[in-house]
């Protein structure tokens, strides 16, 4: 294996393991932090915030690097702006968040761990990324 698909398992793994650790996988604790006007638990809170600040250390470094730990390219995303895609989207995530209980990478944890719930999640989030592949290429089609 070379040495960025073993980072990459390596990191996937401790991320897994992250997110069992912390109950983001488990979709009863992320609806009991998600109801606010209920038996709201905010242990999550902690989870994200301690995510959030390493995520802004590891960009502020990675902004002023040309080239990864492993040589490859930086590659940051550069796009600020908020359009229609990107609301409607991050819409959908949050709904979806809210309704299931689950968001993608815990998701997939949840599955590999034998959620039962996972399974109609990750069944119903490949078909809603499949048909959101369908109707890019027909309006791509369409305006070519």
């Amino acid at each position: 294996m070379n040495m960025p698909n073993l980072s990459a398992f390596l990191v996937g793994l401790i991320f897994g393991a992250g997110l069992l650790v912390s109950g983001m996988a488990n979709p009863d604790k992320v609806l009991s932090f998600l109801d606010l006007a209920g038996a709201w638990d905010p242990s999550l809170a902690l989870v994200m915030g301690g995510a959030i600040v390493v995520g802004s250390v590891a960009f502020a470094i990675a902004g002023k690097r040309e080239r990864s730990l492993l040589a490859e390219p930086m590659r940051i995303p550069v796009r600020r702006d908020l359009d229609k895609p990107l609301v409607l989207g991050s819409l959908g995530f949050g709904v979806g968040w809210g309704l299931a209980g689950f968001c993608p990478g815990p998701a997939l944890v949840a599955l590999g761990a034998g959620e039962p719930g996972a399974v109609v999640f990750v069944i119903s989030m490949l078909v809603g990324m499949a048909l959101y592949e369908l109707i890019e290429q027909s309006r791509t089609t369409a305006n070519a």
